[in-house]
């Protein structure tokens, strides 16, 4: 006998409620901003908001569904079933932040914010989701993500982009190559590689291109294409700056080579999840296999 489906909804902590952990009640959390010149009701407000949000995208699910919620600092240990329906009630980025673990299950992105978040991934409003989980596969896009898998089986998937370079503000030293170059071709010096999707380029991603002079055409987020760039890349007797930008397909890759003590590889800014790569590793980033499935 088949599981009814299960509705996960996907939440974060809010900024008031980490006021009030942080300074033990809301009294003092208002003193203390008062004292620089901030007014607490601003973010009990929002914090109100996105409360309502949740209770009644919650009160939407239907009555023969289970349901589940997790926190975003939770995902990591949550366990995603195939018959879920994942419903994000918050930011663009949560939407990011759970791609990562998910196998095909639809996503619904609900915006508890409008007009402050930029709805790229809620798209939809609390009053929705009655609606949407009614027919939670359909209307959905398939959108492009990004891995990186090293040699040593570790590996790191992102929606919007992926870093390579050093943990701090050090110079990363690696050797850059190409899919047939027959490996890794330029010993570079840089800021880090960056790796993005067309869903990134509504982030860091475009910075960076928009200050390559925009050359390269972005991709959309449903294209299999991925944009990568190289960060200040220095030049010297050993290190080059020939490959410092370009455009993957689906069958392509980009290969790094480590040189440095210790290097590593994070995904859509979070970098407590991270590979740590040591000198004489290879790490391929390309297209990922799996997409993710959100309801338009």
């Amino acid at each position: 006998m088949s599981l009814a489906p299960r509705a996960v909804l996907v939440h974060r902590t809010t900024e008031y409620e980490e006021l009030v952990a942080r300074y033990g009640t809301h009294g003092q959390a208002a003193f203390v901003l008062a004292s620089r010149g901030r007014d607490i009701e601003e973010i009990a407000v929002r914090h109100q908001g996105t409360r309502r949000a949740l209770a009644q995208v919650a009160a939407a699910v239907p009555l023969t569904w289970r349901q589940a919620r997790v926190e975003r600092a939770d995902l990591e240990r949550f366990l995603f079933a195939p018959e879920d329906v994942v419903v994000v009630v918050g930011q663009d980025g949560l939407v990011a932040n759970v791609a990562k673990y998910l196998t095909g299950q639809p996503v619904i992105g609900i915006d508890t914010d409008p007009g402050r978040n930029p709805g790229v991934l809620v798209r939809h409003r609390p009053r929705d989701a009655a609606k949407l989980l009614a027919a939670p596969g359909g209307g959905c896009e398939e959108l492009t993500m990004v891995a990186a898998e090293a040699d040593d089986t570790q590996r790191l998937v992102a929606l919007n982009e992926i870093y390579l370079g050093a943990a701090g503000h050090q110079t990363a030293r690696y050797r850059l190559g190409l899919d047939g170059d027959r490996g890794a071709v330029e010993a570079q010096a840089s800021s880090g590689v960056l790796v993005g999707t067309g869903t990134g380029a509504t982030g860091w991603l475009r910075s960076l291109w928009q200050e390559r002079g925009a050359r390269l055409p972005l991709p959309s987020p449903t294209e299999p294409h991925l944009l990568w760039y190289v960060r200040e890349a220095w030049p010297s007797p050993a290190t080059g700056t020939t490959l410092v930008s370009g455009r993957l397909d689906a069958s392509a890759a980009l290969t790094l080579t480590v040189e440095s003590d210790h290097l590593i590889a994070f995904g859509d800014g979070i970098e407590t999840d991270a590979l740590h790569l040591t000198w004489g590793q290879r790490v391929r980033v390309g297209v990922w296999g799996e997409r993710l499935r959100l309801v338009g």
